[in-house]
């Protein structure tokens, strides 16, 4: 049954993260099958979630050297994953998918929310004829409405707007394959609910597949993370019939060497992006230490800043956002990356006494302190300790777990459990992360396109939130 030869190879990455070493050695993987193969027996395409502004030659390059390593690989198709699409603003994604990139890029649920129509370096899906195969690639992205709307984007139904594309491209098309950076669960439901799909290709959920899963007759496949793997799907018709005949493999990456011309790209914009981050962004009189595990003056910094920056009376922040203390002396754009590099955004929300008090006393734990932790926007390595501006907490720490803490006092004033109180915060908090009480916020309002960096840039620029980080907002008492 499976031995046959196929007409066409099929070669998918997602989830890369900027992991552009990974995308390098994809490049020679790529490169290798099409010489073995012929470039018209050979399609590649890429599933989001390329770029990742923790990388700091994402950062500095504004995305560029992500754009470059998928062009001169050769990427006939890609989707725009929510990492693209959440942390880049409208202008930013304009100039890389419509500047930048030599190749379609396609989402058929992602619409520009002042017109309701795609801009004009998006489509909804593509048709690649390879040795007579027709091909039909349709796109589509993860919807986070309450985010894309702040950035100008409509992101519609999935489900709906892929059975639409299914629908018009079916009966023409030799095989119609999903680009799908919905995640797993996702992608079932378009196998099991949409008809017409002979291949899902799959992300967001950073699924390894060893063996594709076969939902009736739609082939679900998943790549995993960071290029570790390489999808395959080998496709040809069956002889006779003309029945599509799909098989699908992984392919290891570690032992493959890096492109050569990828390499050149990955010297070339990492000098750009070192030039680029050089650029001060404060002076400091002192250092700003930094303590994951208890109160420290650069966590403080932060909170004070997120408390300010979105009007709140209680600043929330952990500690573990921060990577490092800050020296003394010139601060550039780069060394504030390398220490707060996550692509998290401010918020806002209505929180009761008692969830604030939930999680503070949770802070005061080393197995919430130093839990590691992944996803959710956080690039970081452990949670840390809770950070606050807008309150004080006397503790003892020879307590019971739980009720450690024998006061809090906002404005003087001993918290109330039951009244709700106006907090700044972090957005990955509101998605149930690290301190779960913070996820129990009402009227949320998210303050986009602005990271926390940004945040603390504007905060170390002022003297007197510099002298105020170092005064204690926790008490050890007896």
């Amino acid at each position: 049954m499976n031995n046959w030869e196929p007409q066409l190879v099929l070669l998918h990455s997602n989830d890369l993260h900027s992991r552009l070493e990974e995308a390098a050695r994809i490049s020679s993987c790529v490169a290798h099958t099409r010489r073995q193969y012929g470039e018209d027996h050979v399609l590649y395409v890429d599933i989001g979630d390329h770029l990742d502004r923790m990388r700091q030659e994402t950062e500095g390059t504004g995305g560029i050297v992500n754009m470059a390593l998928l062009s001169d690989a050769g990427c006939e198709a890609a989707v725009p994953g929510n990492n693209e699409g959440l942390t880049f603003t409208k202008d930013e994604l304009t100039r890389l998918y419509g500047s930048e990139a030599r190749f379609p890029v396609i989402c058929c649920n992602m619409l520009d929310l002042e017109t309701g129509e795609r801009p004009e370096w998006l489509l909804p899906s593509t048709v690649i004829v390879k040795n007579g195969l027709r091909i039909a690639l349709i796109g589509a992205t993860a919807s986070y409405p309450a985010f894309y709307d702040l950035l100008g984007w409509s992101v519609p139904d999935p489900v709906e707007a892929v059975r639409e594309q299914v629908g018009l491209l079916r009966e023409t098309a030799d095989a119609v394959v999903v680009l799908s950076h919905l995640g797993l669960p996702t992608d079932r439901r378009l196998a099991n609910e949409v008809p017409g799909i002979d291949i899902i290709l799959g992300g967001h959920t950073h699924h390894l597949l060893e063996e594709a899963e076969l939902a009736g007759n739609t082939l679900l496949c998943g790549a995993g993370k960071y290029g570790e793997r390489l999808g395959r799907v080998e496709l040809a018709l069956e002889a006779g019939t003309g029945r599509l005949l799909k098989r699908a493999f992984l392919l290891p990456l570690a032992s493959w060497p890096l492109e050569e011309r990828a390499e050149a790209l990955l010297a070339e914009y990492g000098m750009l992006a070192r030039r680029e981050l050089s650029r001060p962004a404060a002076v400091l009189a002192e250092s700003l230490p930094l303590d994951a595990a208890r109160e420290s003056p650069l966590a403080n910094l932060l909170a004070a800043g997120v408390r300010e920056w979105t009007g709140a009376d209680i600043g929330i922040v952990n500690s573990g956002q921060l990577l490092g203390s800050l020296p003394a002396g010139e601060i550039s754009e780069g060394l504030l990356h390398s220490l707060c590099p996550s692509p998290i955004n401010p918020c806002r929300m209505k929180l009761r006494g008692r969830y604030i008090r939930e999680a503070l006393e949770q802070s005061l734990l080393p197995e919430y302190t130093g839990k590691e932790l992944r996803g959710f926007g956080f690039r970081g390595t452990v949670l840390g300790s809770l950070a606050v501006d807008g309150l004080f907490v006397e503790w003892n720490p020879g307590r019971e777990p739980g009720s450690k803490i024998t006061a809090i006092r906002h404005r003087g004033t001993e918290l109330d459990d039951e009244r709700e109180y106006i907090v700044g915060s972090l957005d990955m908090f509101t998605f149930g992360a690290g301190y779960l009480p913070l996820r129990e916020g009402s009227e949320v309002q998210y303050y986009l396109p602005e990271f926390i960096r940004q945040v603390l840039a504007a905060e170390l620029n002022k003297p007197e939130a510099l002298e105020r980080c170092r005064k204690l907002r926790y008490r050890l008492i007896d």
